[in-house]
């Protein structure tokens, strides 16, 4: 089966999908749509996966260059004649895939396009209606996601849904202390890991403004804060008075991630949109106990699991309390940690959810 996977940028997430294809026995042809600022994903594609050549995938993606890209789009899918064209996020590279009127088209969202995206402006609405209207079968990684799409008007019967999951041998639990710990010297201290890019959708200078106050207050607290993003400043600044406290890692490969939830007693996000999340899974697989928005995909996740706890969304009181709740409790956090493994081994398999985009596509064959 050949696949034209077209995807918005080069992330882990699209390394992931491809490397999968190919183990499964999938041919698929690998096309770009955008190169934005910085590098998401530093590992070449994985062998077996066709680069495509085109128009696109050199510079930020503009809506108004769609009728060049168009064009090169329908030169590539005639070259390539793909069994399936599989295409997402919604707005962008499967809303230009749906303008080619190439069938089936595998629509993925990617979380934030249907639940934030699609009802942001009067455009995105029409781009994510139209993209819906084209697509044969679309995949979500939850059930806010499949209920969104619903909501367009997609028949739920045309919909797979799968939490895309996690290498649950590469994210496990530590088998002895940790080395970057150690390097910090924090061994005594409660350490609090947070990996999402710092952008407004992420909720980061909520989550900033809430440990700057728990960690004013509370002396033993420590944080390693991955990444990086737009908002670089606002949260240095806002970080500022507790700067001795804070750790500021940012970039790190796919290889050295597990290391860092190893690190840590407690994995915060103050999201404010979310699927179900890969670095929420990756966490919950490495057995650390977590504090996330009580939003739609992490309920889904955490109702009844026992596996962490939820704030209000947007709260950074009650996120501050939460932190330094949960450092009261350091003690008793084993059964929490044994409960968020057992979660991610029941649900975050990658290997067995990926299945499921098998039957998607075997699903858009056939209509």
């Amino acid at each position: 089966m050949k696949v034209l996977y077209f995807s918005r940028d080069y992330t882990s997430h699209d390394h992931r999908f491809l490397t999968a294809m190919v183990e499964n026995g999938i041919q698929p042809f690998y096309l770009r749509l955008e190169r934005s600022g910085h590098t998401q994903e530093d590992r070449m594609l994985p062998v077996g996966v066709t680069p495509v050549q085109w128009e696109g995938g050199q510079k930020p993606f503009d809506h108004r260059d769609y009728r060049r890209l168009l064009s090169s789009l329908k030169s590539v899918l005639k070259s390539v004649k793909p069994d399936i064209l599989h295409a997402g996020p919604v707005q962008t590279a499967a809303w230009l895939a749906a303008q080619t009127r190439f069938h089936p088209l595998v629509t993925m969202s990617w979380g934030s396009d249907l639940l934030l995206d699609a009802d942001s402006s009067t455009q995105m609405r029409r781009l994510t209606e139209f993209t819906l209207a084209n697509t044969d079968i679309l995949v979500g990684d939850c059930d806010t996601v499949r209920n969104k799409a619903v909501s367009f008007g997609f028949p739920s019967e045309r919909i797979v849904t799968f939490p895309w999951g996690v290498n649950l041998e590469r994210f496990s639990p530590a088998q002895t202390e940790s080395v970057i710990r150690q390097r910090a010297g924090w061994q005594e201290e409660f350490v609090i890991l947070h990996t999402r890019t710092w952008e407004p959708v992420y909720g980061v200078e909520i989550f900033a403004k809430a440990f700057a106050k728990a960690a004013s207050l509370r002396p033993e607290l420590r944080l390693f804060l991955l990444g990086n993003g737009s908002m670089a400043t606002e949260i240095r600044k806002i970080l500022m008075p507790v700067m001795h406290q804070v750790q500021f890692v940012g970039q790190v490969s796919q290889e050295k991630l597990p290391a860092y939830y190893w690190a840590a007693d407690l994995y915060v996000s103050a999201s404010r949109s979310d699927g179900s999340s890969v670095s929420l899974m990756e966490a919950l697989a490495c057995g650390l106990p977590v504090l996330v928005s009580d939003i739609p995909g992490n309920r889904e996740w955490l109702d009844g699991s026992e596996a962490g706890w939820m704030f209000p969304d947007g709260d950074v009181e009650a996120l501050s309390a939460g932190i330094r709740e949960v450092a009261d409790q350091r003690s008793r956090l084993e059964k929490t940690s044994q409960n968020a493994r057992h979660l991610a081994e029941t649900r975050a398999n990658w290997p067995e959810n990926f299945k499921h985009l098998l039957v998607a596509y075997k699903m858009a064959l056939k209509v």
